[in-house]
């Protein structure tokens, strides 16, 4: 019967996700009524299968977006302990995202690099009140042992989020430094993600160029001075210089007046789509 080879052959390619419209080719009048019959079903179902998918997608990435949404309240929410947060995370994600973007990377990975920045200080929750508290610029051993400890403490409360990637690593791995120096695991050179390394380098920058407890901001000739300082055995040389470009030419950012959102791969409003 004329038909019967392609038909299989579709239907072997739609099982296998490959939800081609060749078998609708099959429907015309060149093809035997039964040959019609069956491709018009084999279409069909098809159509309903890729709504489903697309369904089953949409509400996979609502869900994920929840869970980040609900993430990231909880860490604003530190900023009600410690106010010279408030706004960190948020602004390290979006420098993040414009370093990962001007280094030409892909979609996924900028959003990957974007949410790890937002999210890089999540350990910061476990902090003692004491080491909250201090407004002392003198830090003994046992804050110290503390403060190591929360880029592993920010890893360990998001890894049941797979989703998230390789974003898990980055945030375990924003206080490691290219010589070996860092923490919490002394990871030096290449054994540092790409990702890892942004995130230092925006860390860094907003760190010193925001107003703490124990400093002024500096402006941006003093921040581009200590970036370039620590280039080579901290931070990545070839980063920092492509950050510095990228500040000088578009600015800090300000996320008073500046909505942002993490969302799933594009799902929603993020800048990474414009």
């Amino acid at each position: 019967m004329k038909g019967i080879t392609e038909l299989l052959t579709c239907i072997q390619e739609i099982s296998g996700g490959n939800y081609s419209n060749d078998i609708m080719q099959l429907t015309t009048d060149a093809y035997d009524p039964l040959i019609q019959e069956l491709a018009e079903s084999v279409g069909l179902m098809m159509v309903r299968i890729e709504a489903r998918e697309f369904e089953l997608e949409q509400a996979n990435r609502d869900l994920q977006n929840n869970i980040l949404a609900t993430i990231r309240a909880v860490a604003r929410g530190l900023s009600l302990r410690d106010p010279y947060t408030r706004g960190h995370g948020e602004r390290v994600g979006i420098y993040c995202k414009r370093l990962a973007r001007r280094l030409g990377w892909g979609r996924d990975d900028v959003w990957t690099v974007h949410v790890a920045g937002t999210l890089h200080d999540m350990g910061k929750i476990g902090f003692s009140d004491r080491l909250i508290q201090n407004i002392d610029t003198k830090v003994d051993d046992e804050m110290l042992s503390e403060i190591r400890q929360h880029p592993e403490w920010g890893f360990y409360m998001l890894r049941g989020l797979d989703f998230l990637g390789s974003a898990l690593d980055y945030v375990r791995s924003h206080h490691e430094r290219l010589d070996g120096t860092g923490y919490p695991n002394g990871l030096s050179g290449d054994d540092i993600l790409p990702g890892a390394r942004i995130l230092s380098i925006a860390d860094v920058f907003d760190a010193v160029t925001s107003t703490r407890s124990y400093q002024e901001a500096m402006d941006l000739d003093k921040a581009f001075a200590i970036l370039r300082r620590l280039a080579g055995p901290s931070l990545d040389p070839d980063f920092v210089e492509v950050f510095i470009s990228e500040i000088r030419e578009n600015g800090l950012e300000d996320v008073e007046n500046n909505f942002t959102t993490c969302a799933v791969h594009g799902s929603g409003p993020d800048e990474s789509d414009k």
